[in-house]
């Protein structure tokens, strides 16, 4: 069993920067992979960045050359830097944690609200 809970969102002037975080705890070590997704509202939960436990990192082309994610091991947290936030960036961001096991369903937190003003 994996928990996770996001923090840091906020709001934000377009242009502006967030950290949004990610603690994890319980059972984590049989994860291969956290990442972030986002859903605004009317629109499908989307990927945002994602980094394996081998610190291979994925980006959705929206986020690309603005977002970084990143893992503190230590502190079992995943980090998402926001830079450059658009208006279109306005979700709620949610962490996500993905078993070894293709039988066990991914992990979520309960999703940290991002909001980007004009």
């Amino acid at each position: 069993q994996v928990q996770l809970v996001e923090s840091g969102g906020g709001l934000v002037q377009a242009g502006g920067s967030l950290r949004l975080s990610c603690a994890a705890s319980g059972s984590i070590f049989s994860i291969v992979a956290t990442g972030w997704y986002r859903q605004a509202p009317g629109k499908q939960r989307e990927l945002v960045a994602y980094i394996t436990s081998y610190g291979i990192t994925n980006y959705g082309d929206s986020v690309k050359g603005r977002f970084t994610i990143s893992r503190d091991n230590a502190k079992n947290t995943v980090y998402l830097q926001m830079n450059s936030l658009k208006p279109e960036d306005t979700a709620v961001y949610y962490c996500n944690a993905e078993p070894a096991e293709l039988n066990e369903s991914d992990y979520w937190g309960q999703g940290t609200q991002v909001t980007v003003s004009s």
